[in-house]
């Protein structure tokens, strides 16, 4: 059996998606064309907070809510005719939810190199939820 590693997956998805600094999307967030999408848990938002005005899609229900066919899509949620940015903590998991997306025939998409992190050193404001 030849199993992959995570590190080889990410690997592979780097070499097929669109890799953004935190400046590069600082400027399309500044020109309002993209949506930001924080695909990290819950936990990791009540705990670190997140980006204002991202959108939280969590890693393990993106494919649901991706899929105009699936009972979870939510079309108002994001706009069509921006840049789909996704980030997760450090890069990794947005590079996988990314290709995900790309496999799944989304085009306009990209995600953080660095993640939540670089984008709170570039001046991305950060917000905190309260737990429900």
């Amino acid at each position: 059996m030849n199993i992959k590693s995570s590190k080889e997956l990410v690997d592979i998805a780097l070499k097929e998606i669109k890799t953004l600094e935190p400046k590069d999307v600082k400027e399309l967030e500044n020109k309002s064309q993209c949506t930001l999408i924080d695909i990290r848990d819950i936990r990791e938002l009540w705990r670190e907070g997140t980006i204002k005005g991202a959108l939280h899609i969590p890693r393990g229900m993106l494919e649901f809510w991706m899929d105009p066919k699936s009972q979870y899509y939510n079309e108002s949620k994001f706009s069509k005719d921006k840049k789909l940015v996704l980030f997760c903590a450090a890069g990794m998991r947005s590079a996988l939810a990314t290709k995900t997306l790309k496999d799944m025939g989304y085009e306009n998409i990209a995600h953080v190199q660095g993640g939540f992190g670089s984008l709170a050193n570039q001046g991305f404001e950060v917000v905190h939820k309260e737990k429900k």
